[in-house]
C-alpha cells in the first residue's frame, strides 16, 4: 500500500460511506443509463428461446449453437458468438464477445457461464452498465444472481465518460439488489486517475434506500471557531427510527458533539436533538454548555391532536457562541410550548402550556399554565344574524416581576350580521368583552390591584364595494378593479392601569394592520376607539387573469383626541396618531417583479417604516434581488439598510451567489456572504465566504463598536458516493444573516 493513501485510510477503516443516494440531476440527462431491460412478452413461464444460424446436437440433453446466437428467458436475454446448452445439468456456457442483459445489468464481456437452475452467472472480462441507476465500471470476473453482482478485481463509478473524474478499484466489489448498497474490500479510490485513498472497507449507496454510514464532511475556517470539521454519522435504526451523530471539531472552542434522533410512528411525528460541549476553551468560565430540542406532532384520534415544541440551552450565549439548526442565534427567547387541541362538531379548545426562556439581558417573560381556549366551530343563526362564543382561562406566573401569578378569564359573545355579493359586501359586528383578573403580588406603589373585573362593548362595521372595468393597458386587454373600503371601530374607555401585562404586545401597522378591530395581541389591553378608517386597493389583471399591479392605501381617522395612540402608550414605545400605510405590486414581466410599502405619520409627517424590493428571476435558477429598508425605532436604533441577493450561472456547470447588506446610518456592511460552485454530473465543489456581525446577548451592542465573524468554507462531492450537492440555490443564500425572501417584506 503506497503512504499516500495510508496516510488518509487510517480514519476510515471498516467505515461505511455516506448515507444518501444521488438522484439523477439535468446535468446527467445526455448519459441517462440505458432503459431497463424487458423480457419477450410471448415467452412461457420457464422457458428458454434460442435463435442461431447453426446448431449441433450432442446428444439427447446437450447442443452447440453457433452464429449470431440469441438466447432469451423470463430473466435475462444473451447475445453470443457460440453456446453449449446441457439440459440435463441446467448449464450454459457461451464465448464472445457477448452481450447479457438482465432487470439489472447490461453487461458485454468474453466468456459466460450459468446455472440456469439457480440462476447463477459468471462472466469474464466484463464491462458491465447498472440500468436501474447510474454506476458502470469492469472487472475480471462479474457473478451475477437474484439477490446480488459480484465484481472481482473491479472498478466502479458513476462518472459517464470514458476516462472518468473519480473510481473505485477494489479486490471485490458487492452490489445488494435487494439491499440497494454496495459493498468493496480492499478499495482504491482514484481521481482523474491518481489513487488518493486507501479503504479496507467501504459501502456505497446504489439506489435511495438508506443505511448507516458516514455523512459528508464539513470543513470551514473562521475566526470565531478557528478550524470547523464536522463529521456527521448516519443511524439508519429502523424503517421509522432513525439518528444522525455529529462530532464537530472547532480548534477555538473545542469538540461538541450533535445529536439527532427522528421517531415516526403511526399515532407520532418527532425529533429530539441534543447538542453538547464539555469544556469551552474560548469561555473556560463556563461549564458543560448544552441544547436541547423537541419537537412532536401526534394524531390521538380524530377529534384530538397533541404537540410539542420545547428548546433549552445551557447559558444565555449558546446559539450566539455555537449556533445550532433548532434556533436562531439572534433570537432573544426560546419558546417551550405543549398543547392539547380538540377539534369536536360544534366547538374547538386548545389546552396549552407556555414558558419561555430570556436569553441574555431582557425582560422575563410571563409563562401560561395553562392556557385553555375555545370557541364554536358553527355559528348559531337566527333572524339572520349569527352568534359566537369564545373564551379563555390562562394563568399565569412570573416570580421576578411585580405580579408573580395571576389568573385570568375572558368570554367574549358576538353578533354578526353580513352581506357578501360579487359588487359589495357588509359587515357588521358587536361583541361584549368581559374579563376578570385574580393577581398577586406585591403591588405597594403601584396602580395594580388583586382582583379586577373589566366589561366592555366593541362594535365593528365594515364595508366594501367592488368596482370592474375593462382595460387596454395591456397588448391584449385586462381587466381594472377599483375596491374601496370603510371601517368604523367603537371601543368605550375604561381604566385598564391596575391590570398586568401578560401576553399583549402592539401589533404590525401595515395597510391590513389599518382594517384590524384590536391594536394589541391579547386582551390584556384594549385599546379606547372611535374611529374611522379608509382605505381602497385596485388591481390590473392581463387577459389571463394574472395580477400584474396592485396599490393599497389607508389611513385612520381618530374622532376623538382621547383615542389617538399617542394617549393610550403602555409600553414607552412611539405611537402614530395619523397612521397612512400604503403597498404596491408591479409584476410587469414574468421575469421582473417589484415591491414596496410606506408606514407614515401624517400629523407629524414623520417616515415610520419603508420597504422596497426589486426582484429579477431567470432559468435555471438565475436571481437578483436590490432591496431597501427603513425603521425609524427598532430597539431604540433607526434602522437604514440597502441589499443585494444575486445567483447567477454562467453555465450548467458553473455557478455564483453573493449576497450583501449596508447599514447606511453607519457607512458599513452589516453582513457579506459569497460563494461559487462547480458541477459536474460526476462530481461538486462548493467555496463560501461570508463576514456578519456577531452577536453577544451578555452585554450590548452599540452600533460603532461590533464585532465581525469571518469564515471560508468548502464542501466537495463524489457523486454516486453519497454525495448529495445542493440545487436548490435559495438554500445557498439562506446561510447568510438574512434570508432571502420574494418579495421581501419588512413585516415578514
Amino acid at each position: 500500500m503506497s503512504k499516500t493513501w495510508g496516510v488518509i485510510a487510517a480514519a476510515l477503516v471498516s467505515s461505511n460511506a455516506i448515507a444518501a443516494s444521488e438522484s439523477t440531476p439535468k446535468l446527467c440527462s445526455q448519459y441517462l443509463q440505458p432503459k431497463s431491460w424487458q423480457p419477450l412478452s410471448s415467452l412461457p413461464k420457464n422457458a428458454i428461446d434460442i435463435k442461431a444460424d447453426d446448431v449441433e446436437m450432442q446428444g439427447k440433453d446437450s447442443a452447440e449453437f453457433s452464429g449470431n446466437v440469441v438466447i432469451n428467458t423470463n430473466k435475462m436475454s444473451l447475445f453470443a458468438s457460440s453456446a453449449l446448452i446441457d439440459k440435463k445439468q441446467s448449464l450454459l456456457n457461451a464465448t464472445g464477445p457477448l452481450r447479457y442483459l438482465d432487470h439489472f445489468s447490461d453487461v458485454n464481456a468474453n466468456a459466460l457461464y450459468a446455472d440456469l437452475d439457480n440462476t447463477e452467472i459468471s462472466l469474464l472480462g466484463a464491462d458491465y452498465q447498472l440500468t436501474q441507476q447510474l454506476g458502470h465500471g469492469g472487472a475480471e470476473k462479474l457473478s451475477a444472481s437474484d439477490s446480488e453482482i459480484s465484481l472481482i478485481n473491479s472498478s466502479f463509478t458513476t462518472c459517464p465518460a470514458d476516462q472518468p473524474f473519480w473510481a473505485l478499484e477494489a479486490d471485490n466489489i458487492t452490489l445488494s439488489k435487494h439491499e440497494g448498497w454496495g459493498e468493496t474490500h480492499n478499495a482504491v479510490l482514484k481521481i482523474l486517475n491518481t489513487p488518493v485513498l486507501y479503504i479496507p472497507y467501504f459501502t456505497f449507496p446504489i439506489d435511495d434506500r438508506r443505511k448507516s454510514g458516514l455523512l459528508m464532511p464539513k470543513i470551514e475556517p473562521s475566526s470565531r471557531y478557528g478550524l470547523e470539521v464536522v463529521i456527521p454519522y448516519y443511524w439508519n435504526i429502523a424503517p421509522n427510527y432513525d439518528a444522525t451523530l455529529s462530532p464537530r471539531y472547532m480548534s477555538n472552542q473545542g469538540l461538541q458533539l450533535i445529536t439527532e434522533f427522528r421517531y415516526l410512528t403511526e399515532q407520532h411525528l418527532g425529533l429530539l436533538g441534543v447538542e453538547f460541549l464539555e469544556k469551552d476553551d474560548s469561555e473556560p468560565q463556563l461549564k458543560e454548555r448544552y441544547l436541547v430540542h423537541w419537537n412532536q406532532q401526534s394524531y390521538l384520534n380524530d377529534n384530538w391532536r397533541l404537540s410539542f415544541d420545547v428548546t433549552n440551552v445551557s447559558d444565555d450565549n449558546y446559539l450566539t457562541d455555537l449556533n445550532s439548526n433548532y434556533a436562531n442565534e439572534t433570537g432573544t427567547q426560546l419558546d417551550r410550548t405543549a398543547v392539547l387541541s380538540y377539534l369536536g362538531e360544534y366547538w374547538t379548545s386548545d389546552i396549552k402550556l407556555q414558558n419561555f426562556e430570556v436569553l441574555g439581558d431582557h425582560t422575563e417573560s410571563y409563562a401560561a399554565l395553562p392556557q385553555i381556549t375555545w370557541r364554536n366551530r358553527k355559528a348559531y343563526t337566527a333572524l339572520g344574524i349569527d352568534f359566537n362564543l369564545q373564551g379563555e382561562f390562562s394563568h399565569f406566573s412570573n416570580d421576578t416581576l411585580v405580579i408573580t401569578e395571576a389568573s385570568r378569564f375572558h368570554i367574549e359573545p358576538k353578533a354578526s350580521f353580513s352581506i357578501n355579493n360579487y359588487a359589495w359586501s357588509f359587515l357588521s359586528e358587536v361583541s361584549l368583552l368581559h374579563t376578570r383578573y385574580e393577581q398577586k403580588g406585591d403591588f405597594t406603589g403601584t396602580d395594580y390591584k388583586s382582583d379586577v373585573s373589566r366589561t366592555l362593548p366593541k362594535v365593528r362595521l365594515h364595508g366594501q364595494l367592488n368596482f370592474e372595468r375593462d382595460t387596454q393597458f395591456f397588448a391584449l386587454g385586462g381587466t381594472q378593479t377599483l375596491e374601496p373600503q370603510i371601517q368604523y371601530l367603537y371601543t368605550p374607555e375604561r381604566d385598564q392601569k391596575s391590570i398586568g401585562l401578560f401576553d399583549t404586545t402592539k401589533m404590525q401597522d401595515d395597510f391590513y394592520g389599518l382594517f384590524r378591530e384590536q391594536r394589541f395581541s391579547g386582551v390584556d389591553r384594549i385599546a379606547q376607539a372611535n374611529q374611522v378608517t379608509l382605505g381602497a386597493t385596485t388591481r390590473l389583471f392581463d387577459s389571463k387573469n394574472q395580477e400584474r399591479f396592485n396599490f393599497s392605501a389607508g389611513q385612520i381617522i381618530y374622532l376623538e383626541d382621547d383615542v389617538k395612540p399617542s394617549a393610550q402608550s403602555f409600553d414607552n414605545r412611539t405611537n402614530y396618531n395619523a397612521l397612512f400605510a400604503a403597498q404596491t405590486m408591479v409584476h410587469w414581466h414574468r421575469r421582473w417583479y417589484f415591491s414596496a410599502g410606506i408606514q407614515y405619520d401624517a400629523d407629524a409627517k414623520e417616515l415610520i417604516e419603508s420597504h422596497t424590493t426589486l426582484d429579477y428571476k431567470g432559468d435555471n435558477n438565475k436571481l437578483v434581488q436590490l432591496n431597501h429598508r427603513y425603521a425609524n425605532d427598532v430597539s431604540g436604533y433607526e434602522i437604514d439598510q440597502v441589499g443585494l441577493f444575486s445567483s447567477l450561472p454562467i453555465n450548467d456547470s458553473w455557478q455564483m451567489v453573493a449576497s450583501y447588506h449596508r447599514d447606511l446610518t453607519t457607512g458599513r456592511s452589516v453582513e457579506v456572504f459569497a460563494g461559487v460552485r462547480y458541477e459536474s454530473c460526476c462530481w461538486a465543489i462548493q467555496l463560501t465566504g461570508k463576514r456578519q456581525i456577531e452577536t453577544d446577548l451578555n452585554r450590548t451592542i452599540h452600533q460603532d463598536d461590533a464585532q465581525f465573524d469571518s469564515s471560508i468554507g468548502i464542501s466537495f462531492v463524489l457523486k454516486g458516493l453519497g454525495g448529495k450537492s445542493n440545487y436548490d440555490i435559495e438554500q445557498v443564500l439562506q446561510q447568510g444573516l438574512f434570508n432571502y425572501r420574494r418579495p421581501y417584506f419588512l413585516n415578514n
